[in-house]
């Protein structure tokens, strides 16, 4: 497995370690406290096997979609399941499996590439798609680009698990606070019904900060929704995450319509000396939403030949005292 390689980029404050299966983030190592604030699976090989998505870039449409088939100009496509009846992130060969070329390397920059061929599991059109990681000062900054031959659904999304504790226990002495007063409540199959549902006198109200120990234990199980973001037309406010014994804090912004929260209530994972746990980290995903190429009224994930798909996230990494 030579070709698994990882690059490094880093200044004063940030150092961040990328691996190129799934165009994985790996490391966010904040200098000021000496702590990296994701999780990883260790050996790199690990990538290959694992199903939880740890640190990887997610698609061609990263979460769920129905039934695992949309209509483009009425014509049917029948994607790959890999979730039951549903594809979840691109089904069962996903971009998280992928080695992705490693196209240039900077002092402050990393930037990967990868093709995704027509029918690709079961999407069309010929992709070609670049992630790119950036640090500036105390900013990680995560761009996506696409583009197509053959009009298609795309969603990517980075889906890195952050802990802000320097020993990852689990989040609960985490506190969270989402810039959103709609959320999109899941049927059974964890697929948005189509309904917006208002936050407020809900368990689902992260609109101040919100201890998210306390909030899933009012739940009685943890967090899997995606948010309608305020104000997302630009690079808008998304989340907030602190640590209570860290006081290490991650502000999220993002140029997307929506955020998965996520709290790993199904994370497990065991090779070797390397396990991850239910609740061990937390995922704030921005992204189109759930299903979106099944939902008129949804922000449309369809991408045509001429047009470019841009997603652009930008995390500050901050502490108190």
């Amino acid at each position: 497995m030579s070709q698994i390689k990882s690059s490094i980029i880093e200044n004063n404050i940030l150092r961040i370690k990328t691996i190129n299966i799934g165009a994985s983030l790996y490391e966010v190592f904040y200098k000021p406290k000496k702590i990296n604030l994701i999780l990883n699976l260790g050996n790199y090989k690990n990538y290959l096997i694992q199903k939880a998505y740890v640190g990887s870039t997610c698609g061609r449409v990263v979460n769920r979609i129905r039934n695992s088939e949309f209509s483009i100009s009425g014509k049917k496509y029948k994607l790959v399941p890999n979730e039951g009846k549903n594809s979840l992130h691109g089904g069962i060969d996903n971009f998280s499996y992928r080695i992705w070329k490693l196209e240039n390397l900077k002092n402050n920059k990393i930037i990967y590439s990868l093709f995704s061929p027509d029918r690709d599991e079961g999407f069309p059109g010929n992709l070609k798609i670049q992630c790119h990681y950036e640090i500036k000062g105390s900013h990680l900054i995560i761009k996506f680009f696409a583009t197509t031959d053959k009009a298609t659904h795309i969603n990517i999304a980075n889906h890195a698990y952050w802990n802000l504790n320097k020993i990852k226990k689990n989040i609960f002495n985490h506190d969270l606070k989402i810039n959103s007063s709609v959320f999109l409540p899941n049927k059974k199959d964890g697929i948005p019904s189509g309904e917006f549902r208002k936050v407020k006198f809900s368990v689902h109200d992260f609109n101040s900060y919100e201890n998210l120990g306390e909030k899933i234990k009012m739940k009685k199980e943890g967090f899997d929704a995606n948010y309608v973001i305020k104000n997302n037309k630009k690079m808008g406010f998304v989340a907030s995450l602190k640590c209570q014994s860290s006081k290490i804090q991650a502000d999220f912004f993002s140029n997307q319509p929506g955020c998965q929260l996520y709290t790993s209530q199904f994370l497990k994972f065991k090779k070797g000396n390397n396990s991850l746990s239910p609740f061990q980290g937390v995922c704030l995903e921005t992204q189109k939403y759930p299903n979106s190429a099944n939902e008129k009224n949804f922000p449309s994930t369809l991408l045509k030949p001429l047009q470019n798909y841009y997603h652009e996230l930008k995390i500050h990494i901050s502490h108190g005292r």
